[in-house]
């Protein structure tokens, strides 16, 4: 006969965010579903992101260049690539959007 898997209660409070992260983290959610309730829920995302591998020392110049400018180095980013592109758009005689 298999034995039963013992599960501890879920504790009343957590002291704080590292002690709830620390019981979730040896805790499985399935063994508590009387513990939560399925919502309905509609999201919109509003802005995609995209992950591009960058050498170290270009995003070590870009953060110092964006931190005089004082502003975010992904916002700088987007602006001289926008910039970059626009301008290689109009040498090959294309239109950039």
């Amino acid at each position: 006969m298999p034995r039963r898997k013992q599960i501890d209660s879920i504790p009343d409070e957590f002291a704080n965010y590292e002690e709830a992260a620390e019981f979730w983290d040896t805790h499985d959610t399935t063994d508590y579903p009387e513990a939560f309730r399925t919502i309905h829920m509609d999201s919109e995302l509003r802005q995609r992101h995209y992950e591009v591998e960058v050498d170290a020392d270009v995003i070590k110049k870009l953060r110092e260049i964006a931190r005089r400018k004082g502003v975010p180095s992904s916002q700088l980013a987007n602006e001289l690539l926008r910039q970059h592109l626009i301008k290689r758009s109009k040498q090959v005689g294309k239109d950039f959007q």
